[in-house]
């Protein structure tokens, strides 16, 4: 009877992914609503040992559950190099998308479903090449640790944030670390397709506001009102124009494709530059500035009755070292009488430009794709990169994907119908082997 050959990591892709698309891992924040981080582990952890490796599963809370092994290189005198993904996603509502979120449905090209780029697509990339490797005897340049992680949505308390504090025998001779959001394709208006790879993200300060008052009754004159005092705050915190401060990365983006494109930069007026790149203007803009958006307000509990205490909650992103700036200016903003609680602060990070791992990045990406460019950015959101820098890991977002040209890619990260080109997935696997292997 004939063997059966083994799957090309380019099919598996696909497959893993969408298996894992179809664990549904809805990360709700709440440990009592959070669900599938367990099931999508012990997937992964199967899908590692089948081959020959030895993962093993970290339980943070009931449920909540990352996964990590070891894949030695040629030379372990090496810095080992981190490769990870999280196993999480943000909730979908199913009657919002025209497929179900968790289907994994294809359809025109496209793999369909939550996580299909936010980042399951990444975790199947990951899985798919080792397994190849593994099964042909390929050995990489130096250690491999492999990370998925639970709780990536929501902080990384259970996942990132606790394998680092709790286990961080895990992370032994670890220098760099690669994962999301970076490595997918950007069309330029001159038809040139460039690689961003991410070397910077903003810091992460969910900030509690809360103002207190005199309660009494609605229908008399009051001029202690929580509420009157916190919505001025939030008003004016919602409609201030933060300045422009342009970080190192986010300068030598510019720079880059106005090189690249000819189209003219002027350092006193960057958002103008910013405004022709079309639709990931809107990513790249928010790195320009620190950003705070009111998100939730909550107070009283009835018509007639002024409240005592009002709250709202701010989705604060603050530039690299400019958390401390960014909160002195929403206290003179939000006045007095308002009280600031953080639900999460986590400070940026940012990296240079340089050194072997980029050109490593850059070398792929011109083999696997030739004329096409490689340039750093820096991410407008967050990731587990910010516990591994503690660390003093080196972090960057390489998740190669060669998307459509004319697909607005930002918006399906937590979007509705959220999906990623199969030839992406495909493009990413070889991408990736190019990558580890001059790594």
């Amino acid at each position: 009877m004939a063997e059966t050959a083994n799957p090309r990591p380019e099919d598996e892709v696909v497959d893993i992914a969408r298996d894992l698309i179809r664990i549904d891992t809805t990360n709700t924040g709440d440990n009592a609503t959070a669900k599938g981080e367990r099931a999508a582990a012990e997937y992964v952890a199967e899908k590692l040992a089948e081959v020959g490796l030895e993962p093993k599963i970290y339980e943070s809370a009931p449920g909540r559950a990352s996964v990590a092994c070891r894949f030695p290189g040629a030379d372990p005198s090496r810095g080992a190099l981190l490769l990870h993904g999280h196993l999480d996603v943000v909730p979908a509502e199913a009657s919002e998308w025209t497929v179900h979120p968790f289907g994994g449905e294809i359809k025109d090209g496209y793999l369909f479903g939550r996580g299909a780029v936010d980042m399951k697509d990444f975790d199947a990339m990951l899985l798919a090449l080792v397994r190849d490797w593994k099964r042909s005897g390929k050995v990489p340049p130096r250690d491999l640790v492999l990370l998925f992680t639970a709780d990536e949505e929501a902080g990384s308390d259970y996942g990132a944030r606790f394998m680092v504090e709790r286990h961080p025998e895990v992370f032994e001779g670890v220098t760099e670390a690669v994962g999301e959001v970076g490595g997918f394709s950007m069309t330029l208006p001159n038809d040139l397709r460039v690689y961003v790879v991410q070397t910077a993200e903003k810091g992460l300060d969910w900030l509690r506001l809360r103002a207190t008052g005199r309660p009494g009754h609605g229908s008399m004159l009051h001029d202690d009102n929580a509420v009157t005092r916190l919505t001025r705050a939030v008003a004016n915190i919602g409609q201030h124009d933060f300045p422009v401060e342009m970080t190192p990365t986010v300068r030598q983006f510019l720079e880059s494709v106005s090189e690249l494109t000819g189209v003219e930069f002027d350092p006193s007026n960057p958002d103008e530059a910013v405004a022709k790149l079309g639709p990931i203007a809107r990513l790249v803009g928010a790195t320009l500035r620190n950003t705070a958006n009111p998100t939730r307000l909550n107070a009283g509990y009835k018509t007639n009755v002024i409240p005592s205490t009002a709250e709202a909650v701010i989705d604060c992103r603050s530039l690299p070292g400019r958390n401390d700036e960014l909160e002195a200016t929403l206290k003179e903003l939000a006045g007095a009488g308002i009280d600031f609680e953080y639900e999460i602060r986590q400070p940026g990070y940012e990296t240079s430009f340089d050194g072997a791992l980029v050109d490593a990045m850059a070398e792929a990406i011109r083999l696997a794709d030739p004329g096409a460019r490689t340039v750093p950015y820096m991410l407008s959101g967050g990731t587990d990169a910010k516990a591994f820098a503690t660390l003093g890991i080196r972090c960057f977002g390489f998740a190669p994907l060669k998307l459509p040209a004319d697909l607005d890619f930002t918006a399906l990260f937590h979007g509705i119908d959220e999906r990623v080109p199969l030839s992406g997935l495909k493009f990413g696997v070889d991408a990736m082997d190019r990558f580890v292997s001059r790594s």
